[in-house]
């Protein structure tokens, strides 16, 4: 079910969004003509469209859309022709021009759940991205990287240690663990660790320290420079 909520001043105007979803189908709508109430229930309930008139009473609909959740697919319902640019300013998937039939209506609906489809892919693809994919016992694990406290190398195998306390160990090379992490996130402190760069609190050219455990990692010869310059000072 999608959940909407319609604002405007216009009582028929709400009469009529309310008979269209109803129609439609699979919709469950929430109406207000007060402007500040409508926004207090988008805040509250994070709704998947939003219905916005642009003038109601001194309130500008435009103004409003741009306090809107970045996660809410906004369609304009208005009398006002002229205000198109103003809203593509606001990302507002369609215009409702007063006034619409169901047909017109439809099709903004069409267009609202195809942009809510691709929102949700877009919001797939980034949680992808941030994940680590290993082969642990046999089985696939996929981990969080913002869950990972550091990453050490021991002998052929790699473990994950995460900052719930627990830790994953992988039979991989810990060069195939750091191309999978996101660029410039991570920092290569020593052959045998990488740690994530908003783990470490304190460092100087011989450790890191990290963040809550208060837990020291050495920093190897060859990687110091690297670590100075990439964290940005000498202590």
């Amino acid at each position: 079910m999608l959940k909407c909520i319609a604002i405007d001043d216009e009582p028929i105007a709400l009469s009529i969004i309310s008979q269209y979803c109803e129609r439609h189908g699979g919709v469950v709508l929430e109406t207000f003509s007060s402007p500040r109430l409508g926004m207090q229930c988008v805040r509250e309930c994070q709704p998947d469209i939003v219905f916005l008139d642009i003038e109601m009473n001194g309130t500008s609909g435009i103004e409003l859309a741009r306090q809107l959740p970045p996660s809410c697919c906004l369609i304009f319902t208005t009398a006002y022709a002229h205000y198109a640019l103003d809203g593509f300013e606001v990302n507002a998937v369609d215009f409702l021009y007063k006034p619409y039939f169901y047909e017109r209506f439809e099709r903004a609906m069409q267009k609202a759940e195809q942009w809510l489809r691709m929102h949700d892919l877009l919001n797939i693809s980034e949680s992808a991205a941030r994940q680590l994919l290993l082969k642990s016992e046999y089985k696939n694990v996929a981990l969080s990287v913002d869950t990972i406290l550091y990453i050490e190398s021991i002998d052929n195998y790699v473990k994950v240690h995460l900052t719930d306390g627990s830790s994953v160990l992988s039979k991989i090379p810990l060069r195939s663990i750091e191309e999978q992490l996101p660029q410039g996130e991570f920092i290569r402190i020593h052959r045998s660790f990488v740690v994530p760069r908003n783990r470490i609190t304190r460092f100087t050219r011989s450790e890191v320290m990290l963040a809550k455990t208060g837990k020291s990692l050495p920093v190897g010869k060859k990687y110091a420079e690297d670590v100075m310059m990439l964290l940005g000072k000498d202590e």
